[in-house]
């Protein structure tokens, strides 16, 4: 029969697990702290929103379908930002406003 392991053996042998666990923490530690620092600088060099979205029509010729205000949960993929004179010529032009945001009520145009 072989000898089981005294006390301070086992105690040795979890101390070495504990110690390795504590070093795979610290690493898991440091990376969390290195994606965060890239998640800020990425949010501190993102450029701002615009605050008026036109959203384009399914294909490349197709006319644009809706003006959004910057901030609309609704704007599409297609959606890029515009100046406020390009939002308003474009609602003059007959795009609809989005029913969600109201950039028409934003931009001082009313139906």
């Amino acid at each position: 029969m072989s000898e089981q392991p005294g006390r301070l053996e086992q105690l040795r042998f979890l101390e070495r697990v504990q110690a390795a666990d504590l070093d795979r923490t610290r690493r898991w530690i440091a990376d969390e702290q290195r994606r965060e620092t890239e998640r800020q600088r990425g949010a501190e060099h993102r450029p701002p929103r615009p605050d008026w979205l036109l959203e384009a029509g399914l294909n490349r010729d197709a006319p644009a379908v809706y003006v959004h205000a910057g901030g609309c949960w609704n704007a599409g993929k297609r959606s890029r930002g515009v100046a406020r004179d390009v939002a308003l010529r474009a609602l003059a032009d007959g795009v609809a406003a989005c029913p969600h945001c109201r950039p028409d009520t934003a931009l001082g145009i009313l139906d």
